[in-house]
C-alpha cells in the first residue's frame, strides 16, 4: 500500500451560520472547539439547518484525496457499530479506500464534527470525539502499518493515555511516518510532546504558519525558518495567501497560490493540500511540483461546501 492514514473516524455535519452565533456560543472564530458534554454538543446543532452530512476527519479527508489522484490508500479509525458508523465505513469504501477496523457497538457513539460556515467562509468547527478519541493500540493493525510506505497521522489523535500508545505503535513498525500538526488548538495542549515528534520522529511535518510559529516559541518567520532549517527534516508549512513553503535543511522551495478562485468554504484546504504533496512526494516528483500539486487540490477543494471532492 501507498498511504495509510490513522485519524479520527468523524462525520462532518456542514451548517451554514452568521457571525452573531459564533459569539453568541463562546466559539472562537476558525478554530477547533472540543465537547466533553454530549448533551451540550447536540444543544447546538437543534435549531441548525444542516447543508451536508459527509464522512470526515482530516487525515480521512487526505487520504480521499490522495486515493482519487490514484493511489493504493488505506485507514484505521474508530467508529462504533451505529448509523453514522455505518455511513462512515461506506463512505471510505465508496472512495475506494481500505478500511482496517472493525466496528462494534461502543458505549460512545461515532464521532461527530459540527462545521460552522460563516459568510467570509471561515470555518468553526465543534468536535464530539464520541468513540474516535478512544484509539487504542489493540485498534492498530500491525501488518498493515509494515506494509506500508507511508504512514499519514493527525495531530488531532494524539492524547495521553491509550491515543499516546496506539501512536507509539504506529511510528515503531511505520517504514516512514508523515503528520500533520493540525490546529494552534492541538499544538498548545502538545507543545512539548509535538516538537519531539517534530525534531526526533517523524519524516515529513504539515503545519500552518501560525502552528509552527507557536510550536516553537518564534516571533516572526524568519526565526522559523532559521530554526527549521537546523533540523534536517522536511517541513511544510501553508501560509494563506503568502503560498506555502517547503524546508529540507538548507533547501527551501516556495510556491504561490492559485489566484482568482471563488472560495465558498475553507473547509479541508489544509487536508486536501497534504493530499495533492503527500502524492507528489510518493510518486517522486520534485518538491517544487509536489507543493504545486498541493496547492492545486486545495484551490479546487475551497470552491465548494465540505472537504471531499
Amino acid at each position: 500500500m501507498r498511504i495509510l492514514g490513522i485519524g479520527n473516524a468523524i462525520v462532518d455535519v456542514i451548517c451554514k451560520v452568521d457571525e452573531n452565533f459564533i459569539e453568541q456560543n463562546n466559539l472562537t472564530k476558525s478554530t477547533m472547539k472540543l465537547f466533553f458534554d454530549e448533551n451540550k454538543f447536540k444543544n447546538l446543532l437543534t435549531n441548525l439547518k444542516i447543508e451536508k452530512t459527509v464522512s470526515g476527519g482530516s487525515v480521512a479527508n487526505s487520504i480521499v484525496g490522495i486515493s482519487q489522484l490514484g493511489n493504493e490508500t488505506g485507514f484505521i479509525g474508530k467508529i462504533s457499530d451505529d448509523e453514522f458508523g455505518n455511513n462512515y465505513e461506506e463512505g471510505l469504501k465508496k472512495e475506494n479506500v481500505k478500511y482496517f477496523y472493525s466496528k462494534k457497538k461502543e458505549n460512545l457513539p461515532t464521532g461527530t464534527c459540527l462545521i460552522l460556515v460563516t459568510p467570509d467562509s471561515e470555518r468553526t468547527m465543534c468536535t464530539f470525539l464520541g468513540t474516535a478519541g478512544k484509539i487504542n493500540e489493540n485498534d492498530i493493525n500491525s501488518d498493515a502499518i509494515k506494509k506500508s510506505e507511508m504512514i499519514f497521522l493527525e495531530g488531532y489523535l494524539w492524547d495521553e493515555g491509550e491515543p499516546k500508545k496506539a501512536f507509539d505503535k504506529v511510528i515503531n513498525n511505520a517504514n516512514k511516518v508523515a503528520m500533520s500538526l493540525s490546529d494552534l488548538f492541538c499544538v498548545d495542549r502538545h507543545k512539548p510532546h509535538f516538537l519531539d515528534l517534530v525534531k526526533n520522529k517523524l519524516d515529513i511535518t504539515f503545519a500552518n504558519e501560525q502552528e509552527i510559529t507557536s510550536l516553537i516559541d518564534a516571533k516572526n518567520f524568519n526565526e522559523v525558518i532559521s530554526f527549521l532549517k537546523e533540523l534536517n527534516k522536511l517541513i511544510i508549512v501553508t501560509r494563506g495567501d503568502k503560498g506555502a513553503i517547503a524546508i529540507n535543511g538548507n533547501e527551501i522551495t516556495e510556491c504561490e497560490i492559485q489566484k482568482n478562485l471563488k472560495i465558498v468554504d475553507l473547509t479541508g484546504a489544509g487536508d486536501l493540500f497534504a493530499a495533492g504533496f503527500l502524492h507528489g512526494y510518493i510518486n517522486k516528483l520534485s518538491t517544487k511540483e509536489s507543493l504545486e500539486k498541493g496547492t492545486e487540490m486545495s484551490s479546487k477543494i475551497i470552491q465548494q461546501i465540505g472537504a471531499r471532492m
